[in-house]
């Protein structure tokens, strides 16, 4: 059985998990965070850190009381 990458699919999943973690980290440091924990975890898999971010960190779904 032949488990080989291509090239191009390797770069691809680098690229993502590279930007995602630079999100990670750029937004958890403007929010005061733990950002050096964001961005680390950002590079280990996608996309659950970036959710797991969002929905329990940064609360995007709470209701507004304006």
């Amino acid at each position: 059985m032949n488990n080989d990458y291509s090239p191009t699919l390797i770069v691809i999943v680098a690229a993502i998990l590279f930007l995602q973690s630079i999100y990670l980290f750029l937004d958890a440091r403007k929010r005061n965070h733990n950002y050096w924990l964001w961005g680390i975890v950002g590079l280990i898999q996608a996309p659950m850190p970036t959710l797991f971010y969002l929905v329990f960190i940064r609360k995007i779904f709470r209701k507004r009381t304006d």
